[in-house]
């Protein structure tokens, strides 16, 4: 669908903020990549070839007794016995000396028993994010051709953690973000609008409901029901609409008496299509002010409370976690900077991309 002219000049504005454009190209980059952790990260393969058949692992869930073994359990394919099954189409002496029947297969003296080899494609770092790596030493254990940036106290791959936190991170600003953002342009909206004991209501609610404390919430909800993802979610937007009904309202108090609207309230245009169809893009320049510390606000709040213990489950993969690890081990410095870097890397790049989009939004940033 093309553009509209007042979209295609706005573009035009982001592009020509250098910044902004390649932080954009590289946040896509990475939030791409991140979107397919599980091919990228894990310890399990992409695909296997069993008797001539293939198996997706990362889909799909296979027993061991799938490739000849004997538990119902899932396979397990790090573990030499099930990559010997695998690859040579369920050999009983795989239980005997699977290293040995392995290196036959590799030597290509297997295929005359009448097995058909198999076969593993593995992702790129053979480990997820709560996989326990197999390495000798006391974790947390130094970087290496094994584990490129280390593992954490509990021998997890950080790398693998940095890939399924990132994406976890971004996952969840965006959905408070936005349900927030929702929330608050609406409340904003209806106060500027009609004013009054509509208005005078909302703010004796606005400053009474800004004074409860948060944190003191979500911990007695967290010890009541439980952590959880979407729990977070609701109570960080619970408490997080607010940022934007401020903006809001006095864009709305601005126009509400301006000529066009006077003029839409004669033609007897409905209040709702006044709000958001005429007044709320003249108010989004002021909107899309606010998002860059609505954004980076909930990445913070987020770490913070994992930082603390009090928000993500203990078995996510959360960035604020690390640091707490890298707090908890400073004789391991290798988590401190990754944490460090991940979250600088992430800000700096979300803050450059929403200046580039409040410049393209604002109408004096014109380009010949």
């Amino acid at each position: 669908m093309a553009l509209s002219p007042l979209n295609q000049r706005r573009w035009r504005n982001f592009k020509r903020n250098r910044r902004a454009l390649w932080s954009l190209i590289i946040f896509s980059i990475l939030f791409g990549l991140s979107l397919f952790a599980e091919f990228i990260a894990n310890d399990k393969p992409i695909m296997v070839s069993y008797r001539g058949e293939l198996h997706a692992p990362v889909f799909s869930f296979y027993p061991e007794t799938a490739f000849g073994g004997d538990f119902q359990t899932e396979a397990v394919y790090r573990d030499v016995e099930v990559k010997c099954l695998i690859k040579s189409g369920g050999m009983d002496a795989c239980w005997d000396d699977p290293d040995g029947v392995i290196e036959s297969i590799d030597a290509g003296t297997f295929s005359a028993d009448g097995f058909q080899q198999g076969w593993l494609l593995w992702p790129v770092i053979p480990y997820a994010y709560d996989t326990t790596v197999d390495r000798a030493g006391a974790a947390p254990l130094p970087p290496n051709e094994q584990n490129l940036l280390g593992t954490d106290d509990t021998k997890r791959d950080v790398l693998a953690r940095v890939i399924y936190g990132f994406r976890l991170s971004i996952m969840f600003t965006l959905i408070v973000t936005t349900l927030a953002s929702v929330v608050g342009i609406a409340a904003g909206a209806l106060q500027g609008y009609f004013g009054g004991w509509v208005d005078l209501l909302f703010q004796r609610f606005i400053e009474i409901w800004g004074a409860v404390p948060s944190l003191y919430i979500i911990i007695i909800m967290f010890a009541i029901l439980g952590r959880g993802f979407w729990l977070l979610v609701f109570l960080m937007v619970l408490f997080g609409w607010m940022a934007l009904v401020g903006v809001v309202r006095a864009e709305f108090l601005r126009a509400r008496n301006l000529e066009y609207v006077r003029a839409a309230k004669a033609l007897g245009v409905s209040n709702t299509v006044i709000m958001f169809r005429h007044m709320l893009p003249n108010a989004m320049v002021a909107t899309v002010t606010m998002l860059p510390f609505i954004v980076t606000g909930t990445i913070s709040t987020l770490a913070g409370l994992d930082f603390l213990g009090f928000g993500l489950p203990s078995s996510s993969p959360s960035l604020g976690e690390m640091t707490l690890q890298a707090k908890q081990n400073l004789q391991a410095p290798w988590l401190a900077f990754t944490a460090f870097f991940a979250f600088a890397i992430m800000l700096s790049l979300l803050v450059f991309i929403f200046e580039g989009v409040r410049d393209a939004f604002d109408p004096r940033k014109t380009f010949s």
